[in-house]
């Protein structure tokens, strides 16, 4: 049966030790959180088997621009979804075996499926975005939303 805590315990949330117990030093506590994952990001990692698609997200004063190495992949092979607000990437890079396993020396390549989702910044235009690839190197162009742009509205007479 757990003992009852006292009133500074109750009013502090402090933990009363035994001498035999060990104490997390401040880095150790640090470390702990960053190391536990959410009950959410656990269900995630479980149910997925896909490399996570490395990219470099940057914007210029028109566009939000986003580049990955697509190296091995097809653009068919390719499924860009994009919403106002986000885009994900997904693939596959298959692997041609020209060797047997126990002949490698090193395997550092990913072979598989691999998507992404990025979250953007703001909001942009659906419509305009563009996807081109060039040696590998997929280059998604999304053309920002321009809120500061006004438009004149006619009203019309139903006489």
């Amino acid at each position: 049966m757990a003992e009852k805590k006292s009133f500074f315990e109750r009013l502090t949330g402090a933990v009363q030790f035994d001498e035999s117990d060990e104490v997390p030093t401040p880095r150790q506590e640090r470390n702990n959180k960053l190391l536990k994952k959410t009950p959410k990001e656990e269900l995630i990692e479980e149910e997925s088997d896909e490399g996570e698609l490395t990219v470099d997200v940057y914007q210029t004063p028109e566009d939000i621009v986003i580049k990955a190495m697509i190296a091995g992949v097809k653009p068919e092979d390719l499924d860009i979804d994009i919403t106002r607000d986000m885009v994900t990437i997904k693939g596959s890079r298959e692997e041609s075996r020209e060797a047997s396993e126990s002949d490698y020396f090193t395997r550092e390549l990913y072979w598989g499926s691999f998507s992404r989702t990025i979250l953007l910044p703001q909001e942009i235009e659906v419509e305009s975005a563009e996807a081109t690839e060039k040696n590998g190197l997929l280059i998604i162009k999304l053309p920002k939303v321009d809120k500061g742009r006004k438009t004149k509205l006619k009203v019309r007479s139903n006489n």
